[in-house]
This record gives structure tokens, sequence and C-alpha cells, in this order.
């Protein structure tokens, strides 16, 4: 048995793909202790791994709503990044009686990258968002320039710790450009290697498993006698962008008002729903019991995140994409190159474009059977189980554990 150090951000994106492979490490006998950030303990700890807390600086700071919503995720992020030296202190403390074999954490998590060079372990990072860098700037708006990074007031506070750092643990942080994606001495993606583009990018230390399988079971009240017998309607937006276009949720209601016969479940994680009028044949939950109603599900709309996508590919549920931020571009325009789903303009939708949209993937079959080849991908991949084989063979040849 060895004891793996494992380390991911406060992002839901990023740490529901990872639970069934820690529950899969855990299985096999591995002592996984799991940083991250009190929301998430429940669902960690039922996986098998120790828990424990990156504490309350290392929570997701909000967006400030005087900032063009353009440069708010560099603000979000530098300002987490503010935290980095006292969340590393903390994790050093907690783990001091630890002997710490090797470490897993997720790409996009710099915290982890930090801790990597103290420890100097071996490394695997767990890839939520597998698309390369140059990939995701060219089609994501709120990509911001180095001009916007240099006038933000804060820098030269992240400057001085990125001094101390250096100096008390002789540790490097990357530039701020730089902040993307990290790498280790082994990589799993969560997606199939058909799924990508520019196979030549990801070298040999890639091993694609698949999308993620949810593992989740979930006991949230919700009134499901009112999706039987009715044609269902799944909506969400995800929980990282959710908020950045609420006039969608003013298309998706008018979309659907008239409609009698469809109920229309829309997950609006932390979105504040009070202003709006909410036609009857709508279910709006700021969480939802995701797994459970796409086996009532027809059709869904979807920000084109990891696991939503994931899901709706495994259960074989026709989707179209509104994507709004991050990698859900680049994830959109896959699907939609593939033949698999219709991505549509968050800036131009309509409640016709929508509806014309969902009855084209519903009932064009051309759809549904591109939908089943990722899926076949999806499983001919291997999912954990081959993720965790993977690992036990890295150990075995880096002399671990």
């Amino acid at each position: 048995m060895s004891t793996v150090l494992f380390l991911n951000g406060p992002s839901h994106g990023h740490v529901n793909p990872t639970l069934g492979l820690v529950a899969e490490l855990s299985n096999r006998g591995e002592k996984v202790i799991y940083f991250c950030t009190d929301d998430f303990r429940e669902k960690i700890a039922r996986t098998g791994a120790i828990f424990k807390s990156l504490g309350d600086g290392a929570k997701l700071p909000k967006g400030n709503p005087r900032i063009d919503k353009n440069k708010q995720l560099f603000d979000i992020a530098l300002r987490m990044l503010l935290s980095t030296e006292k969340v590393v202190q903390h994790i050093l403390e907690e783990i001091k009686e630890e002997t710490i074999d090797y470490m897993i954490y997720d790409s996009m998590y710099p915290v982890g990258n930090i801790i990597s060079q103290i420890l100097k372990v071996p490394v695997i990072c767990s890839h939520a968002v597998f698309a390369r860098p140059e990939e995701l700037a060219p089609q994501n708006e709120n990509t911001v320039g180095m001009e916007v990074m240099q006038d933000h007031p804060a820098l030269g506070e992240y400057r001085k710790m990125v001094d101390r750092l250096k100096e008390n643990y002789g540790v490097e942080m990357p530039q701020l450009t730089g902040m993307i994606t990290h790498y280790g001495d082994l990589n799993i993606a969560y997606t199939a290697k058909e799924f990508v583009t520019r196979h030549e990018d990801y070298d040999p230390s890639f091993r694609f498993i698949g999308g993620p399988e949810s593992v989740l079971e979930e006991k949230i009240d919700f009134p499901f006698d009112r999706l039987e017998g009715k044609k269902v309607v799944f909506i969400s937006l995800g929980t990282a962008f959710n908020n950045a276009n609420p006039n969608l949720y003013d298309v998706f209601f008018n979309a659907f008002k008239e409609d009698l016969e469809t109920v229309v479940v829309i997950a609006a994680y932390n979105t504040d729903v009070s202003r709006f009028a909410i036609p009857d044949n709508f279910i709006v939950r700021h969480y939802v019991p995701q797994r459970e109603i796409l086996k009532y599900t027809d059709v869904a709309v979807t920000h084109g995140g990891l696991n939503t996508t994931s899901d709706l590919v495994y259960q074989q549920i026709p989707f179209v994409v509104i994507p709004i931020g991050g990698d859900q571009p680049y994830m959109a325009g896959r699907f939609a190159s593939l033949g698999a789903s219709i991505t549509l303009d968050k800036d131009t939708l309509t409640p016709e474009i929508l509806r014309q949209a969902l009855d084209l993937v519903s009932t064009a079959p051309e759809y549904r059977v591109n939908l089943g080849k990722i899926k076949r991908w999806f499983e001919e991949a291997g999912g954990c189980k081959k993720a965790v084989e993977e690992i036990m063979a890295f150990k075995k040849e880096r002399n671990i554990g």
C-alpha cells in the first residue's frame, strides 16, 4: 500500500471526474489523502479517501461585478493565487507525519505544482481539461491579454509572495501566462484519444481513459412524479459560468412555457431566479440529482462541461451545447465536428432557434449514431479501472511503495 497525496481546487468540474479514480485507488488498498475545500468533504469521503480541508483561504473568490466580465476570470484567478502561500503552509503542516509515496493533482491547480516541487516525489496529473492551452484561447472570449494582467492592482502583492516562496522553499511559481496547465510524469485525461485533436501534441505520458462516469449516489428530494409520462428537457449550464448570461433563462422559459406536455428541469447552481416568472411546467433547483433525472430525460441543453456531456454520452441522450467559457467552446466544437451535437451561440439564441435545434438532434438519426460512436470510444478506453492499472504500472516502473 502506498500513501497518495491528492490535491484539487474548489471546482465541481475538476473534482467530480476524479471521484471514480479515487474510489478505485482506495479499493486497491492505496491510502489516498485528498485535499480540497470543505464544500466537497462529503463526496470525497464517500470514495474511501481521507479528506483534508485546504482551509478557508482556498475558497474560490466571488467575481467583482464592477469588472468587465471578460476580465473577471483573471481577477478571480489572481486573487485565489494570493492564498497560495497560506495553503502550501497548511498542507505541509497537515502531512508532516506522513510519508508521501507519490502525488496526484489537478493539472490546473498551481498549488499542486508547488507542493510537488517541495516534496520531490513522482507526480501524476489529472486532466479534467485536456484541450491544449493554444486550443482554448482563440475561441474563448474570457481570455485576457497581458496588458490587463500588468495593470491589475494585486500584482505587486502577488510578486512579493512569489519571492517568499522561492526564498523559503526553493520553488518557482509558473509565469501567470503559464498557469493554465501543468503536466506530470504520468498524465490521466478523462476522454478518449479519438475525441481530441492534434494527437502529436500528447506525449507518451498521456493515458486517455474515457469520459468520467458518475459514481455519486445522491439522495436529494425531487418531484420525480412530475416527470412521469412527460417529455423531459434537462438544462444545465454548469457551476462555473452559469451566471454569466442570465438572459439565457428567459430564452429557456419562453421556449417551453406553452408546451404543457413538456417538463423542463433546470439546474441553476447558485443562480438567483427570484426575478423570473417561472412557468408551471418548469422545475428549477440550485442542485439536482442529475444521474436520476437523466433516466427520464428525452433531450438536453448543456454548457459543454466534461461531467454533464459524459453523462449524456453514456446515457445516449441527444443534446445541444451553449458554450460560455473555459474549455466549453472546445468541447462544443468537438461534439459538433463529430456530428454528435449542435453548438448554439449564447448571444444570438432565441426560443425558436433552441426548439429547432433540440428537435433536430432528437429526430435526425445521424446524431444518435455519432453519439453512440463516442460512447464506444469512451467504454473501450477503459475508465477508472484502466487508469489505476496504468498507475500501478507507473509505481512498478518507479519502484514506488
